[in-house]
C-alpha cells in the first residue's frame, strides 16, 4: 500500500504537469473502442440488459488483466520501475489538468464578452444545450461541471488506486467510461446501459461523499455558519437526480454562497434540476476560477486523507 501511496502522489503531479495530450495513446481511448464495438454487437434484439452486463464485465476483465500484467512485470524488474509505471498508468485515470483547462477555456472568452465562443467551449464539456445560454447560465454550467467531475474525474480513481493500485484505478475508469457512453436513460441505452449506470453509482458512492465532506470541513463558507452549511449539504445533495453528483455541487455552492441547479435543456427538451445552495451571492465569472481553486484544494485534501488512511491500514496489517 505504501508503494500505491507514492504512485498516487506521483500520478497527481504527472497529470498536473502533462495532463492528457490529445495525440498521445491513452487507455480510455482503447476502453472506448472496446465498449463501442461490444455495444454495436450486443445492443439489439432481446436480453439487452444482460448483454450490457456481459459488455461491462468483459471491459472490466480485459482492463484489469492487461494492467495487472503490466504492473506485475514492472515491479519484477525493480520496485522503482514498478512505481514509475504504476504512477503513469494512474495518471491516465485522472483529469485535473484537462478539467481546469476546460473551465478556463470557457472563462477566457467570457472575460472578452465573447458569449458565442464561451457557449461553444462549454458545449465540449456538458451535455445540455448551450446555444442560448446567458453569461450567468454559462457560469453555472461550468461551475457545476468542475464540481461534479472533481470526484468522478479525480478523487474517485485515486480512492480505488489506494485499494488496488493502477489496475483498480483503471477498472474504475472503465466503469465510468461505460457509464458515459451507454448509461443514458433513453430508448437506445436504458436496457443495455443499465448495469453500467448502476455500477458507476456504486463505485462513486464513497469518493463523492468523502470529497464533499473534506471540502466543507476545511473551507469557510461565504454566507453560512458551519452548522447551517452542514445541514444544507446533507439536505441538498440528496435532491440531485444522481446519487453522487449532488455532493460536489452542493458543497461548492455552499462554500461559494451561490446557487447551482435549475432549468437545463437537452436537445430542446426541458429538464428541471434540483437547486443546490441558496443565492446569497450573484454568480459571476470569478466563480469559475473559484471552482477550479476548490477542485485543487479537494485534491490536496484527498491526498492527505489517503495518506493518513493508508498509513493506518498499513499499521493495522503489520500489527494484525
Amino acid at each position: 500500500m505504501f508503494y500505491h501511496l507514492i504512485s498516487i502522489t506521483l500520478a497527481v503531479i504527472i497529470d498536473k504537469i502533462v495532463g492528457d495530450p490529445p495525440n498521445w495513446p491513452h487507455p480510455v481511448k482503447w476502453m472506448g473502442s472496446m465498449i463501442a464495438a461490444l455495444e454495436n454487437l450486443g445492443n439489439k434484439g432481446k436480453k439487452r440488459k444482460l448483454k450490457g452486463l456481459y459488455m461491462l464485465l468483459s471491459v472490466i476483465f480485459v482492463t484489469y488483466l492487461v494492467s495487472a500484467c503490466i504492473i506485475s512485470i514492472s515491479y519484477s524488474l525493480h520496485f522503482l520501475v514498478g512505481i514509475l509505471v504504476e504512477s503513469c498508468l494512474m495518471a491516465t485515470t485522472i483529469a485535473q489538468k484537462s478539467l481546469k483547462t476546460a473551465a478556463l477555456d470557457v472563462y477566457e472568452p467570457l472575460m472578452k464578452k465573447d458569449l458565442a465562443t464561451a457557449r461553444l467551449k462549454l458545449s465540449y464539456i456538458v451535455g445540455r444545450d448551450t446555444d442560448k445560454l446567458t453569461e450567468d447560465e454559462i457560469v453555472r454550467a461550468t461551475v457545476e461541471t468542475v464540481a461534479e467531475n472533481t470526484s468522478d474525474g479525480i478523487t474517485a480513481p485515486l480512492f480505488w488506486a489506494l485499494i488496488g493500485g493502477a489496475p483498480l484505478s483503471l477498472v474504475y475508469r472503465a466503469i465510468n467510461t461505460s457509464d458515459s457512453m451507454v448509461g443514458y436513460q433513453n430508448s437506445k441505452f436504458a436496457q443495455f446501459g443499465y448495469f453500467s449506470a448502476k455500477v458507476d453509482d456504486v463505485v462513486n458512492l464513497l469518493p463523492s461523499r468523502i470529497t464533499a465532506i473534506l471540502l466543507l470541513l476545511f473551507s469557510k463558507p461565504v454566507c453560512y455558519s458551519k452548522r447551517e452549511a452542514w445541514g444544507l449539504l446533507f439536505s441538498d445533495a440528496k435532491k440531485h437526480p444522481s446519487p453522487n453528483s449532488g455532493w460536489g455541487e452542493s458543497a461548492t455552492a455552499i462554500i461559494l454562497g451561490i446557487q447551482l441547479g435549475g432549468v437545463n435543456y437537452y436537445k430542446g427538451k426541458i429538464s428541471n434540476r434540483a437547486k443546490m445552495g441558496l443565492p446569497k451571492v450573484k454568480r459571476n465569472k470569478a466563480h469559475i476560477i473559484a471552482s477550479n481553486t476548490l477542485m485543487e484544494k479537494a485534491i490536496l485534501l484527498f491526498l492527505l486523507f489517503l495518506w493518513i488512511g493508508g498509513s493506518i491500514i498499513e499499521f493495522a496489517i503489520s500489527w494484525g
